[in-house]
């Protein structure tokens, strides 16, 4: 199987972090592609951010199809671009925010997500609305950490800790990390709160979004063309990259 990770950011950077975690998940009998984008944000952590980076993920996304891929995973929570991508591929494609909080939903009755500032919380609520899962979903928790300044790892295991018990305080019985950019700290993150007495699942976004490209494609499974139809034809301009 081959799966292709897009890293919806112009920058490199996080590239060599995100396929040694994404290695640890799939183990090395898979092949496994890794591409940024052209243009576009430094991160997504807004909806207009997410609007710039739409049209270069669409064609990371088909170019990742015409070369081979299996399936796609666009590593960023706020699932940018996935529903529009599913319109124009035939192989699964998904964000992180639907196979973590699927997985989260099949592991305890509420979950929270601890993410990175206040600018993502409506965009997580917006994606928890139309999944339907609203009522299920206890908080919103926000570290104060901007995406790009997540490579303090003490420094962020400490702020997950401290956002992690003020969502189970709120009746939380499940934790997902609200952002794939918080790599390699999910499992640290369940034994700081076991050594508390806290035994809760934490969801690693990166780890949902592959086991479940993995699943869909043991079975067979891709894009519904009655969700995911074809665009119709016509003439599309899209601005090109300054």
């Amino acid at each position: 199987m081959r799966i292709h990770i897009v890293v919806p950011i112009t920058s490199d950077s996080f590239n060599e972090q995100i396929t040694r975690e994404a290695r640890g998940f799939l183990g090395d009998d898979i092949d496994l592609g890794v591409s940024n984008l052209p243009y576009g944000p430094a991160s997504i952590e807004s909806f207009y951010d997410e609007v710039l980076a739409g049209p270069a993920i669409v064609s990371e996304v088909v170019r990742a199809e015409a070369d081979g891929a299996d399936g796609v995973f666009i590593t960023c929570f706020g699932d940018p671009a996935v529903p529009a991508a599913r319109e124009l591929v035939d192989i699964p494609v998904v964000g992180g925010f639907e196979p973590a909080v699927s997985t989260a939903l099949n592991l305890g009755e509420r979950f929270s997500v601890v993410t990175v500032l206040d600018n993502v919380v409506p965009m997580i609520s917006t994606l928890a609305a139309r999944m339907g899962v609203h009522s299920r979903m206890t908080s919103v928790e926000v570290i104060d950490t901007p995406v790009l300044e997540l490579h303090d790892g003490d420094a962020l295991l400490k702020s997950l800790f401290e956002a992690s018990c003020d969502a189970l305080d709120r009746g939380a019985d499940v934790l997902v990390l609200g952002c794939t950019g918080m790599l390699g700290v999910a499992a640290a993150l369940q034994t700081r709160l076991e050594s508390e007495q806290v035994r809760v699942p934490v969801v690693d976004p990166t780890g949902a979004a592959l086991g479940m490209l993995l699943a869909m494609h043991s079975m067979g499974l891709k894009p519904s063309r009655k969700t995911y139809m074809p665009p119709p034809d016509k003439d599309r301009t899209v601005a090109a990259a300054d």
